[in-house]
């Protein structure tokens, strides 16, 4: 028996009798109407799966006009809803007509019962068919909503921030491509959600791509994806990240570290809005709002050749310039007062307070990793305190190591974790110098990171 509930509507009683013996054991339920004015009353307070509907009503009537009226009703009412129609052989331009504005098909009177009983086999997969792709595109937008979230609000009543936000409320709702710069820790990506949040795309995806950490050989399939046998290890096909993010915001994060050869194959795409998979020869459209950050100087780096001319203005139609965290100084306190609120409860110390001196002199550092670096030396302080107030004695600022370095660790490991918070340290946060320092790929500096939990 096939699963299934079905609606027959005809006003020839002789016809609804015929159909429910033939069906009634086909599917699990069978319910007939002999007037079709009682139709949507029973598709609100029956689950339906699919109507089988006469063209004609009353007698003397075969134009169909009928037909075609209760039609647009059912769809109106649930246009996922599968319609098959019973129609005479006049009826049949009509019949197609009416497929035309949502019927799934049409059956001729007199009927074939193994050719009915198939057609309504598949209407009814086809029925099942839009409600999983109802309850995937749902489950989609609510994995999307969830990915798009940040629990980071942008926080800030300093007059930079505050015209910070002017310039994002006038520049979200467009789809400009928007190049935002700042140092390491400003919250470059902070600001890139802010815009998607406020754009016409906000419930589509927004996906981020740090660019540092994508290695030149996997460039083009990491970004415009493969076919399945493109290269040795590519055992199936793969979207890449222009595809995933196809009709919402794409953001390249730390773009100024593209080689020049990574920067033409981009280029390439922006320029056509159309990619080509790895492997492939198939043309594909891509629909995405571009947003790019870096802490580089991309204008030096234009005029060291480093950096394409046509990329750069092809990325920057605005350009938001994210402020250091010395440069909001009267934010210092305000944000402090937020980690300090979120790791408090994370780490089950609910009664713990900033001392005035302990806000005073955080308020006095110049803070070079910005706000990432506060975050962590809030999140710090909270984790190693055992009194119920953070005093200006809990926070310990390391100083930038001059010269050479020196170490204290007794292991290998240890030592290479040392050399690591050094260079952390003496850089800032610039992942770039750090890892030119340590003479490694961001990649491999990435991963030692979350080694060592840094």
């Amino acid at each position: 028996m096939s699963t299934g509930k079905i609606l027959i509507v005809d006003d020839q009683k002789s016809v609804l009798v015929a159909l429910q013996l033939l069906l009634q054991d086909e599917f699990d339920e069978v319910i007939t109407l002999s007037n079709p004015n009682g139709l949507i009353h029973t598709l609100e307070t029956q689950s339906i799966d699919v109507v089988v509907l006469d063209m004609n009503f009353s007698a003397g009537v075969n134009t169909g006009n009928e037909g075609i009226y209760w039609l647009n009703k059912i769809v109106e009412h649930d246009p996922q809803l599968s319609i098959i129609l019973l129609t005479a052989y006049g009826d049949v331009e009509l019949a197609v007509k009416a497929i035309k504005m949502g019927a799934v098909d049409f059956v001729l009177k007199p009927w074939d019962n193994q050719k009915l009983i198939a057609t309504i086999r598949t209407a009814i997969k086809l029925r099942q068919s839009k409600k999983e792709i109802d309850r995937l595109k749902s489950e989609k937008q609510s994995l999307t909503q969830v990915l798009n979230q940040t629990d980071t609000p942008m926080i800030g009543q300093s007059k930079v921030m505050l015209n910070l936000n002017t310039i994002i409320g006038k520049i979200a709702p467009t789809d400009a491509n928007i190049l935002i710069l700042g140092e390491n820790g400003t919250g470059k990506e902070l600001i890139a959600r802010a815009i998607h949040a406020q754009s016409q795309r906000s419930d589509a995806a927004f996906i981020s791509v740090d660019m540092g950490a994508v290695s030149e050989s996997l460039f083009e399939s990491e970004l415009f994806g493969h076919a399945k046998g493109a290269f040795t290890d590519a055992k199936a096909e793969k979207l890449g990240r222009f595809e995933l993010a196809s009709g919402g915001t794409l953001f390249l994060d730390e773009i100024g570290n593209l080689s020049l050869a990574m920067q033409a194959k981009l280029l390439a795409v922006l320029q056509t809005r159309q990619l080509i998979r790895l492997g492939d020869n198939t043309v594909r459209d891509i629909d995405i709002r571009l947003l790019c950050a870096t802490n580089k100087n991309l204008f030096q780096m234009l005029a060291d050749g480093e950096f394409r001319e046509d990329l750069l203005y092809r990325i920057n139609t605005i350009q938001v310039d994210v402020p250091a965290l010395r440069e909001r100084g009267e934010d210092i306190a305000v944000l402090a007062e937020f980690y300090l609120r979120k790791y408090k409860q994370k780490y089950n110390k609910t009664k713990l307070k900033l001392s005035s001196k302990a806000v005073a002199k955080l308020m006095q550092y110049i803070w070079p990793g910005n706000v990432r670096e506060l975050q962590h030396t809030i999140e710090k302080a909270v984790i190693l305190v055992d009194h119920t107030e953070l005093t200006e004695d809990d926070f310990l600022f390391h100083q930038k190591t001059k010269g050479k370095m020196k170490y204290q660790a007794t292991s290998l490991a240890d030592m290479e974790k040392e050399m690591i918070a050094l260079a952390l340290d003496h850089h800032a946060g610039n992942m770039s110098c750090v890892a030119k320092e340590l003479g490694v790929t961001r990649p491999t500096l990435y991963s030692k990171l979350k080694k060592y939990d840094l």
